[in-house]
Parts: C-alpha cells; sequence; structure tokens
C-alpha cells in the first residue's frame, strides 16, 4: 500500500466498540465515544456472550443458567446505551461459541472501519477481552483496531486528537499497512509524528557476530525520512529516533521518554495459527498493548 494513495482512505465512519462489561471495557469506552464524536462516526456497542463451564445435573438448570447470564448481558448494554446518548449508536448482545466468528460478521454487517476494545493484557479462559483474545482480534481483524491496555491513564483519549504519534517499524511488509494511519491521525490532530526503528542485535557465539545488527543505522534513519510522502502535509517533519534493544521493551520506553499518546503499528496476520485459548509467545505488538502508556493502533498488513 502506498501511503499517499491511501491517505484519503483513512475515514472511521463506523466504530465497533467491544466490551465484556469489565473494567478494561469500561476504560475502553471513552475513546470509543471520543473518535466517534471527533470522526463523526456511529458507535456499534456489541457483546458476546462465551458459554460458562457450567456443569448442571439438568437441561432445565443449564437453560436457567443461560437465561440469567443474558438477562445480566442486556442490562449491562442498557447501562452502555445510556453512555451513548447524543451518538449515533446501536447495541447488540449476542451468544457465540467464540470471540471471532461473531465479531467477523458485524465487521461485514455494518461496515466497520474501526475496532475499540479493552484488555488487561494478561491470558484468560473466562473473559473475553483478556490477554490473548485481544490478540486474536487484531490479527484477525480487516481494519485497524484501538486496543487500550491497563497502562493507559483514564481521561487521557484527548477527544480522539492525538498531539505525538508514534510509528514504530521494521521496515516489514506488514508494517506499510499502518503507515496512512499514523500520517492520518497526525494530521487530524495536527501532531508531531515520531519514526521509530528497534534495531535487535543478532544472538551471538563469538564477537564479530556480537557486533552485527539487522540493519545499520544510518540506513535505519534513511528509510524512515523516507517514510511519509513528500505532499503528506505534515504541520513539522518527522522526528526519527533509532533504538537498541528488545522491540517491544523499547517501544514502550520510546513512547514515553517521548511523550506519544498514541502507538500505532502495522501487525501480521493470524494465518491460522491463533485461536481464543492460543498458548502462543506473546508477540512484540501483544506486549506493547499490555505495557503502553497509551493506547496503540495496530493495523494488519
Amino acid at each position: 500500500m502506498k501511503p499517499t494513495a491511501a491517505l484519503a482512505d483513512v475515514k472511521f465512519k463506523n466504530v465497533l466498540y467491544l466490551t465484556d462489561f469489565s473494567e478494561p471495557s469500561e476504560a475502553a469506552f471513552p475513546f470509543a465515544a471520543a473518535v466517534a464524536r471527533g470522526y463523526g462516526a456511529k458507535v456499534y456497542a456489541f457483546n458476546v456472550l462465551i458459554p460458562a463451564p457450567y456443569v448442571y445435573t439438568t437441561p432445565d438448570l443449564t437453560e436457567l443458567a443461560i437465561e440469567a447470564e443474558e438477562e445480566v448481558a442486556l442490562s449491562e448494554m442498557k447501562k452502555v446505551e445510556s453512555q451513548l446518548a447524543g451518538l449515533q449508536h446501536e447495541t447488540a448482545v449476542e451468544r457465540g461459541a467464540g470471540v471471532w466468528e461473531p465479531v467477523e460478521r458485524a465487521i461485514r454487517e455494518h461496515g466497520i472501519d474501526l475496532i475499540v476494545l479493552g484488555t488487561h493484557g494478561r491470558t484468560g479462559a473466562q473473559k473475553f477481552l483478556l490477554g490473548s483474545v485481544a490478540e486474536e482480534i487484531f490479527r484477525r481483524s480487516p481494519v485497524p483496531v484501538l486496543t487500550i491496555g491497563p497502562g493507559v491513564l483514564s481521561g487521557s483519549h484527548n477527544a480522539a486528537r492525538f498531539h505525538r504519534v508514534l510509528f514504530a517499524t521494521d521496515f516489514a511488509p506488514e508494517a506499510a499497512a499502518a503507515i496512512p494511519y499514523a500520517i492520518s491521525l497526525a494530521l487530524k490532530g495536527n501532531a508531531r509524528l515520531i519514526l521509530l526503528h528497534v534495531v535487535r542485535k543478532i544472538g551471538a557465539r563469538n564477537e564479530r557476530e556480537a557486533g552485527s545488527v539487522e540493519i545499520s543505522v544510518a540506513e535505519a534513519i534513511h528509510q524512515l525520512y523516507e517514510i511519509p510522502p513528500k505532499d503528506a502535509g505534515l504541520n513539522s517533519p518527522p522526528e526519527v529516533a533509532v533504538e537498541f534493544g528488545e522491540p517491544a521493551n523499547r517501544i514502550v520506553e520510546a513512547s514515553k521518554e517521548r511523550g506519544a499518546d498514541i502507538i500505532v503499528l502495522g501487525v501480521r496476520d493470524a494465518a491460522g495459527r491463533l485461536g481464543a485459548a492460543t498458548h502462543l509467545e506473546r508477540s512484540t505488538a501483544h506486549k506493547v498493548v499490555a505495557h503502553a502508556s497509551c493506547p496503540v493502533l495496530t493495523v494488519r498488513g
């Protein structure tokens, strides 16, 4: 994707706010509402009821438990709906065996172009937007996902106008998909765009190997400066930075040191490897989401 051609296509008209009514989901709500107000978007508040691992002696008790769960979910959704007053919105509670299939269907049926969700960054089998499930969503989603992690301060949504946008890239093809969104957010908020590459030293067995790196600093800086198109319309030249270390840690630290209020990342497709109960090692993107002090926008490449 070429950033110049894609910039005009970056619009948020239909926002899917995913909630399991937990504290992380509540923390994400102001961001969903702020994006909707800032972009004139409609909000679709959506809850997926996942079957709980109940053990019942009779089918009657199972049916009663299911009905009770649905009543609670509908009651909680009414509270969410009251908070959406003044915004175009719809709400829905849907039962599913897993999260992704109902979400995928909602994206398709409602023309969703942004998903907003919260996560506490840990894995868990009985909660909705926790750990590996959040990662499944942002790796499978064909639209950008704004994830609000546990380190994000309440009240930091800035009416969906971000002042310092950090775009972190490893120069892989997947990263290119996120470039238009980073630039668009910078333009929307008249913000400073920060371009970051983290160099991770290759595992070394001798002194010569210890000095080798994936890419030279000079080449990395050159590539970073080449990211924004000349006619992007940024209010100031981007700030570029090359850091050394473990990528997720350095991205999180760099965002704090440079006062970024949103991180933008390109992520790889799940390619069938992720499920709701995945036990794969956390990815760089997942670690960033779990530890960042600002929201993280992921765009699947």
